[in-house]
């Protein structure tokens, strides 16, 4: 039996999954042909609400509001989003398919048979807040590090090499090389939507039912199907269907840090005197500004803009709760307002770094990593000084 296509009968019900690569001819024609061949009760796709809901109205990027997504504090997602839809765009370019084309493929072949469609994938911001919450601090630079890395990724791949990602050979080299890179992050990506696929997939109405899904999922989905059919597992996911706040531990060491870092302060001035403590005061806002407002200069943003990085990073720095980004990619955004033009050119402009600050939306974005960055550098180069200069009083 092919790798792509894995049938399973449980509890008297019969459960096709058809494994895809998300831009591949093959795999439009091969759904088309085993939905109208089976006629199933249901087709299950791999897709989330929001997902459709852009497939089915592809100019929504028109109605783009970058204020409104940095408020929400969405700013990393849709820089993860961006990369990854650009990448599978380029992905299928050279042989005419779009990322989806497949799902799209299995819905309105559904449509046009009056079978009933659901839709089984997580949403997509929940995996991405999952997939960066669960990273530790090194594995939060990996990922983004092969996020840039993939967003200027210019090689061409075949139709055939495409195709190839279905094999289980290739399949499984790709897992195994993610799982050893970033393990926490297949965690999320993989397993845990392998088990909510599975289980949306078996609350599926209908006793035949056929699953589009990508063709890494397969094994994993097939696994969970047979635990959900012999009792072993229930199909509730709600562990996995949000972002978990952070434990107290956690709390505590984003407050501590700031605490700690206003108590050096403070004993610099009882040891020092106003001389040490002034200086601590100054390390703390010139590193922290300077380093921010650097950021904010290497996206070429707005001189305000940088003012705003300068002044506000020494304070939001002190505030776990809040980011200097958020208010350098807004009033760059307000300074610089994005057209439709630069909407409309958002996918295209996303793979090359002329584009990043050619484009006013992916600017604001630009803006707002990059003075975030400058914040965060700031913060361990000043604390590390404050704590020089105690020190040295000590010594004395």
């Amino acid at each position: 039996m092919s790798r792509t296509r894995e049938e399973v009968n449980l509890a008297g019900r019969k459960i096709v999954l058809i494994g895809t690569a998300h831009v591949s001819k093959e795999s439009i024609a091969e759904v088309k042909n085993e939905i109208e061949s089976l006629k199933p009760d249901c087709v299950a796709v791999e897709l989330d609400e929001k997902r459709y809901n852009s497939m089915m109205d592809p100019e929504s990027w028109k109605n783009l509001d970058i204020v409104k997504v940095l408020k929400r504090r969405e700013g990393f997602l849709m820089l993860a989003n961006l990369v990854l839809s650009s990448f599978q765009k380029r992905m299928g370019k050279n042989v005419g398919v779009k990322p989806g084309d497949e799902m799209l493929a299995a819905i309105n072949c559904a449509k046009e048979n009056n079978i009933l469609f659901t839709l089984v994938d997580r949403p997509i911001q929940v995996t991405l807040r999952r997939a960066w919450a669960k990273n530790s601090l090194w594995g939060k630079c990996k990922l983004l590090a092969s996020m840039i890395a993939s967003a200027f990724d210019n090689e061409e791949i075949s139709e055939a090499e495409i195709e190839k990602l279905k094999s289980g050979n290739e399949m499984d080299s790709m897992m195994k090389e993610l799982s050893e890179y970033l393990p926490s992050v297949k965690e999320v990506l993989i397993d845990e939507r392998d088990r909510y696929l599975a289980s949306h997939i078996w609350e599926s109405e209908g006793n035949t039912i056929v699953a589009v899904l990508g063709a890494g999922h397969l094994p994993g989905v097939k696994a969970y199907l047979e635990k959900l059919a012999n009792g072993i597992m229930i199909s509730d996911t709600s562990d996995i269907e949000t972002v978990s706040e952070k434990s107290i531990a956690g709390k505590v060491i984003g407050w501590g840090i700031p605490i700690v870092i206003v108590a050096l302060i403070v004993a610099g001035f009882f040891m020092g005197g106003r001389p040490i403590g002034t200086q601590m005061i100054g390390s703390w806002i010139l590193w922290n500004g300077c380093l921010s407002a650097l950021g904010a200069l290497m996206a070429f943003a707005n001189p305000i803009t940088v003012l705003v990085a300068f002044v506000g990073a020494p304070l939001t720095s002190l505030c776990p709760l809040v980011g200097v980004g958020l208010f350098t990619g807004i009033v760059q955004a307000l300074i610089c307002k994005p057209k439709v033009s630069d909407i409309e050119s958002l996918q295209e402009d996303v793979s090359s770094l002329k584009g990043w600050y050619k484009n006013r939306v992916l600017k604001v974005l630009l803006v707002f990593f990059l003075s975030s960055l400058g914040s965060t550098i700031g913060t361990f180069v000043a604390t590390g000084k404050i704590a020089s200069l105690l020190t040295k009083i000590g010594v004395k």
